[in-house]
């Protein structure tokens, strides 16, 4: 595992490579945060695979932006940003998803993959699992600050992240 972490545009033929580090990153990160039916359930490789299906070639996700980080020739993280789902958004992007096997922390490929969906001359905004402190540091650290806003979909609490360039030095 000493190869280096190459980031680079997802592409139709990572799709279902794509699906299983989604699948795999879910269950790694959010096992006993989350329902283990969710986790474990038989049709979510299938599920995860239709999204990034969507993602990458329907011409409604044309904005979007989606990346994965290899090494070795293995996927093994993948990142997806676009624009901002709240109507009252105050933010340019929206980070979708970053998701980078437990293994591959510390390699750089996060923030590789940060750097290639979101412009850091961008303001964004996330959603993150709350607890999730690993996550929240790393957010942290790439200039985004905890808004107060928060909700809970299919049991798991999510807090908002945003990162505001004009207010940066």
């Amino acid at each position: 595992m000493g190869s280096s972490v190459t980031v680079r545009s997802a592409q139709v033929e990572d799709i279902a490579q794509m699906a299983c580090v989604h699948v795999r990153c879910w269950q790694e990160t959010y096992r006993g945060i989350m329902s283990d039916a969710v986790l474990d359930d038989p049709s979510f490789p299938a599920t995860r695979e239709r999204l990034w299906t969507a993602a990458l070639t329907d011409e409604r996700y044309r904005e979007n932006r989606a990346a994965v980080a290899e090494r070795g020739g293995e996927l093994i993280g993948i990142a997806m940003s676009g624009p901002p789902l709240d109507a009252a958004a105050t933010w340019a992007r929206q980070l979708y998803s970053i998701y980078v096997y437990t293994a591959a922390h510390g390699t750089g490929a996060g923030r590789g993959l940060l750097q290639a969906v979101l412009d850091p001359a961008e303001s964004a905004a996330l959603w993150v699992a709350d607890p999730n402190p690993r996550a929240q540091a790393f957010y942290r650290k790439h200039g985004f600050i905890a808004d107060g806003t928060a909700k809970v979909e299919d049991g798991l609490r999510e807090i908002r992240m945003v990162r505001d360039v004009q207010c940066r030095r």
